[in-house]
């Protein structure tokens, strides 16, 4: 049976149904979702520290090492420096879960999960310790100000953000004919001869974040980037001047001249120039292309039609790269509505969709579910690839997966509040008629209410967005 119009809303497009969430989308599904774009996302709490505040307290951590390193073994500064470190990933970990709880109550889940799509799209992994504690910042900073905005407001906001720069390694790239390139020939350094131009960052824009693998830039257009963005970096922790962006550029170590990137020429015009290049590729075809794709992909199909694909890229190209008109051309689009689109769910929306319709809402809730996420193999914030995680079912419905996700949810079914009782008003309100009839007669026939909640989180039914 074809799954109803407000089903689909709120499951594929959205996160998935809380309580009464399928009533409230049944009248005009499409109108329901639209209005939700208007509001935007969902703006966490300013009381979090931002990335200034994080890269001061690393500064801080770093400092403490090398205090207890000193010591000579001084017991009350390496305790000092374990302290600091602690206190680091717990800040770090309480923003995690409020990301998490935030997604499970949220009443507009379809613009939270187009800020989660951006954040695989530009994924940054905190397995990598020097960008660990900027993975939720970027997020929060760069991505829900700009994901319902122009593409590439959110492109420069990301590129120059301390997660993005770090990760990729573009603090460290100093052009050869900078004044710290010349400075480094002059006065040989082993510490300065280990840098020089990074291609990392320039080589992920063009690959990943803009005009895709397959769009038309060769390793000139890479090299020239690179040293377009060189002095692209961070501004030192021990910098208390500051209050505002931890973004910093260093003109000393900017190569100087003209750069040619798609057969464009781009004149000397210190850190302008990299923001040039990032506007013109926000606007080319080939990236017109790579999101629609890969919003359709995420959205839609595995396997997205091409006729949707291609529309989305003429609204994009036609608005000026305008974020909302991407989204609102997929939604009113049938295509995006047909019966055969679906998708199957990752860890991350299994676990979400899971805590929506049990309404386990609470932070407490939410820091639970980490922890089940990663053995899932979806730890939040480390795809440990610039590639993000992936977002097909091949991916995530091996043997192994499947048997890690029944385990999963007798987990969640335990964990459920007294008021979730009744699987069978459960499957009704968080699936309404998408959920099977044999799946439902196993429900029915459960020896006690928590064994019918996790035979239905269990159910293939569950498992897909359909």
């Amino acid at each position: 049976m074809a799954p109803t119009a407000a089903l689909t809303a709120v499951n594929r497009f959205g996160l998935g149904a809380r309580p009464g969430e399928l009533g409230d989308a049944a009248g005009d599904p499409r109108a329901w979702l639209l209005s939700q774009l208007s509001a935007g996302a969902e703006v966490l709490p300013d009381a979090l520290p931002n990335s200034l505040d994080y890269l001061r307290q690393e500064g801080t951590v770093r400092d403490l090492r090398k205090t207890a390193k000193e010591s000579n073994g001084d017991m009350t500064a390496q305790q000092a420096a374990k302290d600091a470190e602690k206190e680091l990933r717990q800040r770090i970990r309480q923003e995690i879960a409020l990301r998490q709880q935030v997604a499970v109550v949220t009443p507009r889940s379809f613009p939270e999960r187009i800020v989660r799509f951006w954040s695989n799209h530009f994924a940054i992994s905190t397995d990598k310790k020097i960008a660990a504690s900027f993975a939720a910042p970027m997020e929060r900073e760069a991505i829900r100000p700009h994901a319902f905005g122009k593409f590439a407001d959110l492109l420069t906001a990301i590129e120059t953000h301390p997660g993005m720069l770090l990760y990729l390694d573009n603090t460290q790239s100093i052009g050869v004919d900078s004044k710290a390139g010349m400075r480094a020939r002059r006065v040989p350094n082993p510490k300065a001869a280990r840098r020089g131009l990074n291609e990392n960052l320039a080589r992920e824009i063009l690959e990943l974040h803009t005009l895709g693998v397959s769009g038309g830039y060769t390793q000139g257009d890479v090299i020239e980037l690179a040293k377009a963005i060189t002095g692209w970096g961070l501004q030192r922790a021990q910098d208390t001047s500051s209050t505002g962006s931890p973004f910093r550029f260093n003109v000393n170590s900017h190569e100087p001249g003209d750069r040619r990137v798609l057969g464009k020429r781009y004149r000397e015009e210190g850190e302008a120039q990299g923001r040039a290049i990032l506007a013109d590729l926000a606007l080319h075809p080939a990236t017109a292309q790579h999101l629609s794709l890969k919003l359709a992909r995420h959205f839609v199909a595995d396997q997205p039609p091409p006729q949707l694909v291609t529309a989305m890229a003429n609204a994009y190209l036609a608005s000026n790269g305008d974020l909302t008109a991407l989204y609102v051309t997929m939604v009113k689009h049938p295509l995006a509505w047909a019966p055969s689109a679906r998708k199957f769910k990752t860890p991350q929306d299994f676990l979400v969709s899971s805590m929506r319709a049990l309404t386990l809402d609470t932070q407490k809730d939410a820091a639970r579910t980490l922890d089940l996420q990663a053995r899932m193999g979806h730890p939040v914030f480390q795809p440990r690839s610039p590639a993000g995680f992936a977002d097909t079912a091949a991916d995530w419905s091996g043997p192994d997966a499947l048997y890690k996700r029944v385990q999963a949810a007798q987990t969640l079914a335990d964990a459920a509040p007294q008021a979730s009782d009744d699987p069978v008003q459960l499957a009704t309100r968080s699936l309404g008629d998408g959920m099977d009839a044999e799946t439902l007669l196993a429900v029915r026939r459960a020896e006690s209410p928590r064994q019918g909640i996790a035979l239905l989180l269990a159910s293939p039914s569950f498992q897909w967005r359909v």
